[in-house]
């Protein structure tokens, strides 16, 4: 699969987004979505679990081709199923609110372990949405090498790249 085709639809001028922003989330999951990802999300998102604990945000065109990428995967491959099922079974159509607030389904908070801080991050194609704690042990794990000798498996390698 060509990772090119998984890009982000962007306005002419826009940048994919990018950085690390901390908010928090009110009592009823909604979160605001910081000002320098929004128009990123101009055609509504659709939230899923995401590897690693945390929650990824695409953008509904990025995952209709993603959706035609996943339909494509081996039907008699059981990696390929348990990886269809892990991702698409939790996916959930999400829009911002007049105020620029995403309500985060329960289910998927409980999944990504998001309480009142959540670490907003920026990604070649998506958002990811962190519980600090995880997060730091994410990026403690880059930095002390955990990731360096490791590949992921062919089979997952384009989904997350």
């Amino acid at each position: 699969m060509d990772s090119t085709m998984l890009k982000g639809s962007f306005k002419k001028g826009q940048s994919m987004p990018t950085g690390e922003h901390h908010y928090n989330m009110d009592s009823k999951g909604r979160l605001v979505i910081p000002p320098s990802f929004r128009d990123f999300l101009h055609h509504g998102l659709m939230a899923t679990r995401g590897l690693e604990g945390c929650l990824y945000l695409f953008p509904q065109d990025t995952w209709e081709k993603l959706e035609g990428h996943l339909t494509q995967l081996p039907f008699t491959d059981p990696t390929a199923r348990a990886f269809v099922r892990f991702f698409y079974s939790s996916a959930t159509p999400c829009a911002p609110d007049s105020q620029h607030r995403l309500s985060i389904p329960q289910p998927l908070r409980q999944f990504a372990h998001l309480e009142t801080e959540v670490v907003v991050a920026g990604a070649p194609n998506r958002l990811e949405l962190w519980n600090p704690q995880r997060w730091n042990q994410v990026l403690s794990e880059v930095q002390t090498g955990k990731y360096t000798s490791s590949t992921p498996p062919e089979l997952l390698e384009n989904f997350i790249t």
